[in-house]
């Protein structure tokens, strides 16, 4: 990775900072509990960009301008939310699952 791209990755992630501190701080606290659960168990393309949140960060937006709690916005289980998010992307979980299955399968054949 260059230089260059490491410096527009670092102004777009103060950026994205920037915007989820202006939300309103029941939404601050559920936004950042998203971004850790994604960061445990989400999807592999977080690494290629911050797309995904920031996309969550524009839902949160439009909700927080509409007056509605956060949890209107997500519902009651926000990790339910965030399974529903990523349903069709691989996970750092399905890797580590795959990889499993390969050394096992590699082990056995020999």
């Amino acid at each position: 990775m260059s230089i260059k791209k490491i410096i527009e990755g670092k102004k777009e992630w103060r950026a994205h900072v920037s915007r989820v501190k202006a939300l309103p701080q029941d939404y601050q606290i559920v936004y950042k509990e998203i971004q850790k659960y994604l960061f445990k168990v989400g999807p592999v393309e977080l690494n290629n960009g911050i797309e995904l949140l920031s996309d969550i960060l524009s839902f949160f937006e439009e909700g927080a301008a509409a007056g509605k709690g956060v949890l209107e916005v997500t519902g009651t289980d926000v990790a339910a939310f965030c399974d529903a998010l990523i349903d069709d992307s691989k996970t750092y979980a399905d890797l580590y699952q795959e990889s499993i299955n390969q050394k096992v399968d590699k082990a056995m054949k020999k």
